[in-house]
């Protein structure tokens, strides 16, 4: 049977706690938009909804597979060095992405996009490395 050591479990339930935030704080910026606009479904041709859905969106496309990457990762016991600069790594640039999305700013989405993409190659190899 695997057992899943402490410090692994720590740095999965950190991304856990610290990427559901920030996708609850995406979701209430949708809210928040939908009743100053009172718009009930989707978003009424109102371009700032319609950033904030898709900054939400991207988040709920990259997160829950990398969080899968992450809870192996700690089943596989990798250093708590790595899975906590991998977790805060991420985090940050999920961070980045919503923040240009949600302010216009390319370059920040840009930078958020390519962090994003690039660890999640770097989770990959590892869990090869891992194996």
């Amino acid at each position: 049977m695997l057992e899943l050591g402490t410090a692994g479990f720590t740095w999965f339930a950190i991304f856990v706690a610290l990427n559901t935030l920030l996708l609850l704080m995406l979701t209430l910026n949708i809210s928040r938009l939908r009743i100053a606009n009172k718009i009930a479904n989707g978003d009424g041709e109102n371009k700032t909804l319609r950033q904030a859905i898709r900054a939400h969106g991207n988040g709920i496309e990259h997160t829950p597979i990398y969080g899968l990457a992450i809870l192996a990762l700690s089943f596989l016991q990798l250093g708590t060095s790595w899975l906590a600069a991998l977790v805060f790594a991420f985090t940050g640039a999920r961070l980045v992405h919503a923040y240009g999305m949600l302010f216009k700013n390319f370059n920040a989405r840009r930078v958020g996009s390519s962090l994003t993409f690039l660890l999640q190659g770097i989770s990959v190899v590892a869990l090869f490395l891992c194996l």
